[in-house]
């Protein structure tokens, strides 16, 4: 078999299998769209393989971690690729491109597969993330949807999506609905640089000749911080805002945020954390309407003192083109209502160009009194 040749992530697309070498920690922090993982050496070797290079040296460690490396490998021979056809052509990574993707490659290639090394590793693959969201995120049309709490703004994507038109899902990427009582049931979030990783993967099926509809959101949703190349342009971008009744938007919250009242306990700590912006008196009705499962008098309140006061102020601050909203109204935040909301954005008039202002106007009217005088 000739020597492998150096492969960079723009292969990505000719491999059947990637394979990520690194420990399962790694792994869970961030990894390559499709990978498996199949670690020479699993998070406590890897322990124990640091600890002996600082205390006795670069021999010792590859000496014991050697020994689990082999061990490892067989393993996955066994069992992982065992059912591989000799076409087999798998992409193996690890860090930065070094030994652990290095030995499993040997391995492979002596067994008979064209496996190949990522060249870089992970570390070259974060560069790209990086580099594409920053080049992709400013070229986008978008069109932001927005509305207080409880427009139903996420479920309007979902329809949007599923009538073909382009959506960037953020909370969808972060696993998150945004707000303090945003943590979906049973699910963490990811690391920041997994958030990014989802991010770059959207970004890159996006077509930029036609309309991105994104969610308005603030510089964090939960934990996670929005890329600053993704931010600016969504602040700048055209406005939609949804105009729902509030009864409407508390039958809608009642529904979507059921699950809150699951756990009584668990609600009543994210509620404590509004102490810093709320009276204690208001905070101890809301933590023990939390706790006995009392969601209507809750979401209520919490709509009309808290939400909502925040809302008009925040868009008229981060949003640019606020004042020059395109604005639909629903009836109902029922699937149906949903439905027809997805309707109207979809078939509402491009928005008019942003207008021009501060040192790009003054630029521009120096250049037209330079005109006159010529």
């Amino acid at each position: 078999m000739a020597p492998p040749r150096p492969v960079t992530v723009a292969d990505l697309g000719r491999f059947q299998t990637v394979i990520d070498a690194r420990s399962p920690a790694e792994f869970a922090l961030d990894h390559l769209p499709g990978a498996i993982n199949c670690p020479v050496l699993d998070d406590e070797e890897r322990r124990i393989v640091g600890t002996l290079y600082k205390q006795q040296g670069a021999f010792e460690a590859r000496r014991v971690g050697g020994a689990m490396v082999a061990q490892n490998l067989a393993r996955h021979l066994r069992e992982c690729f065992a059912e591989q056809p000799a076409s087999w052509k798998p992409l193996v990574y690890c860090w930065r491109g070094g030994m652990r993707s290095g030995s499993m490659v040997t391995w492979l290639r002596l067994v008979g597969w064209d496996a190949r090394q990522l060249q870089g590793g992970y570390k070259a693959f974060r560069h790209q993330v990086i580099t594409e969201i920053d080049r992709i995120a400013p070229t986008l049309d978008l069109r932001v949807i927005c509305g207080p709490t409880g427009s139903a703004k996420t479920r309007v994507l979902q329809a949007l999506e599923a009538t073909g038109r382009q959506v960037l899902d953020l909370e969808g990427c972060a696993s998150h609905k945004g707000s303090v009582l945003g943590g979906l049931p049973g699910v963490q979030q990811p690391s920041q640089k997994r958030f990014e990783t989802r991010l770059h993967e959207a970004l890159r099926r996006l077509d930029p000749t036609r309309p991105v509809y994104i969610e308005a959101e603030s510089r964090k949703i939960g934990q996670l911080a929005l890329p600053t190349r993704l931010l600016e342009p969504l602040r700048a971008a055209p406005c939609i805002e949804i105009e729902a009744s509030p009864e409407a938007r508390l039958r809608y919250l009642l529904h979507d945020y059921a699950y809150l009242g699951d756990d009584g306990e668990h609600l009543a700590q994210k509620v404590g954390h509004l102490k810093d912006m709320h009276s204690r008196e208001t905070i101890e009705r809301w933590q023990a309407w939390a706790r006995t499962g009392e969601l209507e008098p809750l979401f209520d309140e919490l709509m009309r003192s808290h939400y909502d006061p925040h809302y008009q102020r925040s868009q008229q601050t981060h949003l640019t083109r606020w004042a020059q909203a395109q604005r639909v109204v629903a009836a109902e935040l029922d699937p149906a209502g949903i439905a027809g909301l997805a309707e109207a954005i979809g078939a509402l008039p491009a928005p008019p160009p942003a207008p021009v202002s501060g040192p790009a106007k003054a630029r521009a009217a120096s250049l037209l009194d330079e005109a006159g005088q010529g």
